[in-house]
């Protein structure tokens, strides 16, 4: 008996220690990483509302990304090159978002290799709620539609992102959504970061 008492002592604290690695949150100010086979991306809080993003490949250069509220890019850095995303509108009045919203933001692309030729209309639809795990921790996600169009209406990119409020992170994206080639690319792990 004595035994079976330590064993569930022991599991219990094992469980204990594995949801404390979770990160939520109050804890995501102090940065966190999100990683799937072949990258490796770390999260960190910076000023303005913008999360800034360490991307490391397996295959590729590094990458730096500012994302407005860990959503919307506005700037990409790597060996290929910078990358620009300048809004022509406020995009603090578009957070908190909400299930249901809908926004539409123009911008404007600024490349170091080629001057723009027009402006980018950025639609963000919210479309409800769901969850998504990440090893053993669950996340709750706003499930938020996102389009980029071109002057003319083409449409340059278009997906799902799985979206977390409290950690500021897109936690996967679905592509072809509600097709028969649905398909969802996303982290898989996540843990504090460790200066």
């Amino acid at each position: 008996m004595k035994t079976l008492t330590i064993g569930m002592t022991f599991a219990m604290l094992t469980g204990a220690a594995q949801a404390a690695d979770c990160v939520d949150g109050k804890s995501a100010k102090a940065g966190f990483v999100l990683e799937k086979p072949g990258i490796r991306s770390e999260f960190r809080p910076a000023p303005g509302g913008l999360v800034a993003v360490a991307n490391k490949y397996e295959s590729d250069s590094p990458q730096t990304q500012y994302l407005y509220a860990g959503l919307i890019e506005v700037f990409r850095d790597s060996d290929t090159g910078r990358l620009s995303m300048i809004p022509l509108g406020d995009l603090k009045k578009l957070f908190p978002l909400k299930a249901g919203a809908k926004s539409k933001t123009e911008f404007v692309r600024l490349s170091s290799k080629k001057a723009p030729k027009g402006t980018e209309t950025l639609a963000l639809t919210v479309k409800g709620k769901d969850s998504y795990k990440l090893g053993d921790c669950k996340y709750n996600v706003l499930v938020v539609g996102e389009t980029i169009t071109g002057d003319n209406g083409n449409v340059i990119d278009t997906f799902t992102a799985l979206y977390s409020p409290d950690l500021q992170a897109v936690l996967a994206r679905r592509y072809d959504e509600g097709t028969s080639a649905q398909s969802e690319v996303g982290f898989e792990t996540i843990k504090p970061l460790k200066e």
